[in-house]
């Protein structure tokens, strides 16, 4: 099951508990516990927020349940907490599914048939819904209907169900794969960036507080740095260096225990992890730096293609240690130099650059 394909029995029950129940139980109810609550205790994300509270409370003042909202950007950066931050909001249920779960029309149709008036339907990964469900949700979407056909072949009747007004809130990592006349139905469209360091820091001393982690400034940076701008990794990454500095410290969390931690664990200072280097190391040293097909790459490293292609590249690339070209995948002079390697002059990795490599990307 997705980790956010909950129910709303569990949904409920992982929103109501407090960090010392949650810390006992597994990684899924300490994430939720974890989550704020509101727009107020959202950290980061400051556009999107401003955005989304404005929409938010015109709704309260109408009356009337908010616009569709459509959520894109990197796993991981509160996709799910913001649906559910919408639904706290404006005091509605929440029901949670994902695109892979609604397989036929038919599912879909019991999901919408089954909600309630104001209530928000929070779909994740909603670029990979059915094709017959996406038609069916234009309509829903627009005038809360649904046809339900009865039958097959020249017997067949549509059923019209009218729906109660309903707030669908889809989230995506892959935007571009959602089709135009889906997008187009999203009253609002929020796409959630990385986070800089600095936002990451409050986020690791606010997760910090609620764990009853004790938690120094240098510490906190020091895992912030090493997130990958993703607020999940660097929730993961605290509650970690927690288990270490209470084995091997005095429990306390300063710079030079989040660095022992973190080493332990294959997080370089860049938060590149084992994969990452893997895929680094055998682009430079195995292959002179590319260019190399990803199937070639995907082998050399032991791991499938669409582990490398969707886990790995996104954050060589936009780290600068990897290029995407025509020819496969180069490592830049960055990627090199991350390595301790120097950079070859008679190689295509020693043609480009930071910006080559964004134009290119």
């Amino acid at each position: 099951m997705h980790e956010d394909d909950l129910t709303r029995a569990e949904e409920d029950y992982f929103s109501s508990l407090t960090i010392a129940e949650a810390d006992g139980d597994d990684d899924r109810a300490v994430e939720a516990a974890l989550r704020p609550k509101s727009l107020d205790e959202l950290i980061g994300q400051q556009r999107v927020r401003e955005q989304l509270s404005l929409v938010l409370e015109a709704a309260r003042q109408r009356e009337r349940a908010p616009d569709h909202v459509l959520l894109s950007g990197p796993p991981g950066l509160g996709k799910t907490t913001l649906a559910m931050i919408i639904a706290a909001e404006m005091s509605a249920p929440l029901r949670i599914t994902s695109g892979p779960a609604i397989t036929h029309a038919g599912d879909l149709a019991a999901i919408l048939s089954g909600l309630n008036e104001g209530e928000v339907l929070f779909v994740d990964e909603i670029h990979r819904m059915s094709r017959p469900a996406e038609e069916m949700l234009y309509l829903a979407m627009e005038d809360f209907r649904v046809d339900v056909v009865i039958g097959k072949g020249p017997g067949a009747t549509a059923i019209p169900i009218d729906l109660p007004p309903f707030t669908l809130v889809g989230a995506t990592t892959r935007a571009g794969l959602l089709p135009g006349p889906l997008r187009d139905r999203f009253g609002f469209t929020g796409h959630l960036e990385l986070y800089d360091p600095a936002d990451l820091e409050l986020i690791v001393r606010r997760s910090a507080g609620l764990l009853d982690v004790t938690l120094n400034d240098d510490g906190a940076a020091e895992i912030a740095g090493r997130s990958r701008g993703t607020p999940r990794i660097a929730n993961r990454l605290l509650r970690r260096v927690r288990d270490y500095a209470q084995v091997k410290a005095d429990g306390t969390v300063t710079q030079e225990v989040a660095q022992k931690a973190l080493d332990l664990y294959e997080v370089d200072p860049l938060g590149l992890d084992r994969l990452d280097l893997a895929v680094l190391d055998a682009l430079c040293r195995r292959f002179g730096g590319g260019p190399v097909g990803i199937s070639t790459l995907s082998v050399a490293v032991g791991e499938e293609r669409e582990t490398v292609e969707e886990v790995a590249e996104p954050f060589l690339v936009r780290s600068g240690f990897l290029a995407r070209t025509p020819r496969g995948r180069v490592a830049t002079p960055a990627a090199w130099e991350h390595l301790g390697l120097p950079v070859p002059a008679n190689t295509e990795a020693a043609a480009w650059s930071t910006d080559a490599l964004w134009n290119e990307a």
